[in-house]
């Protein structure tokens, strides 16, 4: 069985490894100049590597493809993934939040265990190597380069991966492969990004916050919220609670944003707080006084949110003021108005259609052709969510490949 794999990322590195130690005949073709650009960078360069649960827990951190994604995920788990890298030799460590991380903290320990695998299980690695043209040939696949040559095998698995960080190579050209073939893309959009919103929060650029409420309210009633930390930017919000609610935010439209600055006091506790500060200095400015409850730029952009004048002296507030006040702090309000771009997003949302994937993600329309990681209508929260997908659609894919026995079928 020869075995073409277009793309030499997570996805792509790991089912040429595992379709090769099956047997099968592999050749991987990686655009860039070395395999694992994008991995290289994730984590802040440190590779959150996978989240460290059993199958089960894990899938509820799935936001898109939950379902399908239940037979490769319990045939290929984090503890699968863990012990393929540790069989390579590189020590792993679980941190905070299950994720898991090289011990050394270096990506690069992760980029060069693949490549060894690769080397060792026989795959023939081309680098520099651009498809531009993907095609089946009666029962042969075709995958032509930009400088003419061509691959032919038995299967072509496309592992090109989104759009998110395109300077690592992922520019959307799986999509067009998979179309190519007839198959539905469904509109990949940006996720783990930040939430731009329409009011102008330039002033608070850099602040960072923590044990903050960020609630999402989307058009219909629903509400989704994230407790943890956040960074305020140029045009948005960004940080952990920002990212998670992007994967919920990046297909609609309308959303408003809630944040409670004191998620841990009640409303009536906030208020007799304040009251207590004001009746401690009764004399003193407004902004004087509140800034023991707000870091000074927040506490200058709520009191002007809440319409009033930081000058005024605490004696002077009105109970309707002080009503005002309280509840901006615990409902501060923003419109979403998008997304941030591509180029900041750490994965894509959408992809080809699930629907037109078996579960080991092999085409229904087209034997023989498979798409696997990124590329697919699959995406999940930060946490190493997203590269374990890559891994465990990897395995189905190379297992499938392979005639290999896994413990799901189509």
């Amino acid at each position: 069985m020869k075995v073409t794999v277009i793309g030499g990322g997570a996805a792509g590195a790991m089912c040429a490894v595992l379709a090769a130690r099956g047997g099968a005949d592999v050749t991987l073709l990686e655009k860039n100049e070395k395999t694992g650009k994008k991995l290289f960078i994730t984590g802040k360069g440190r590779c959150n590597l996978t989240a460290d649960l059993p199958p089960a827990e894990f899938l509820e951190g799935v936001v898109h493809g939950e379902k399908f994604l239940r037979g490769a995920v319990w045939s290929f788990s984090s503890a699968d993934t863990k012990k393929f890298f540790e069989d390579e030799g590189v020590p792993l460590v679980t941190e905070r939040g299950n994720r898991v991380f090289p011990a050394s903290g270096k990506s690069s320990d992760i980029t060069r265990a693949l490549d060894r695998a690769l080397k060792e299980s026989g795959v023939k690695v081309e680098l520099n190597a651009e498809v531009r043209r993907a095609e089946k040939r009666w029962e042969k696949f075709a995958a032509v380069l930009a400088d003419g040559r061509e691959f032919i095998s038995d299967a072509l698995v496309v592992a090109t991966g989104g759009k998110s960080y395109p300077s690592t190579g992922s520019t959307g050209d799986g999509y067009a492969f998979a179309e190519k073939f007839g198959h539905s893309v469904v509109k990949p959009v940006p996720s783990l990004v930040q939430l731009i919103t329409k009011e102008d929060v330039s002033p608070l650029n850099g602040l960072s916050l923590k044990n903050v409420t960020l609630s999402a309210e989307v058009p219909g009633g629903k509400t989704v919220s994230e407790f943890g930390e956040m960074l305020f930017t140029k045009r948005g919000i960004s940080g952990p609670v920002a990212l998670t609610l992007s994967a919920r935010l990046n297909r609609v439209g309308g959303a408003r944003l809630h944040l409670d600055l004191k998620p841990a006091l009640t409303r009536e506790k906030l208020d007799a707080r304040i009251l207590r500060d004001f009746s401690e200095r009764k004399n003193a400015d407004l902004k004087n006084v509140t800034r023991a409850l707000l870091p000074e730029r927040l506490n200058l952009y709520v009191l002007e949110r809440a319409g009033l004048p930081p000058g005024k002296k605490v004696n002077a507030v009105t109970k309707e003021e002080r009503t005002r006040l309280a509840d901006t702090v615990k409902d501060l309000t923003f419109g979403f108005a998008s997304v941030g771009p591509f180029e900041e997003a750490v994965v894509t949302s959408g992809g080809v259609s699930l629907k037109e994937l078996t579960p080991r993600c092999e085409s229904r329309l087209v034997k023989g052709l498979y798409f696997i990681g990124e590329v697919i209508d699959a995406d999940a929260y930060t946490g190493g969510y997203n590269l374990q997908i890559a891994f465990s659609t990897a395995a189905a894919c190379a297992a499938s490949v392979t005639g290999g026995a896994g413990r799901h079928s189509d």
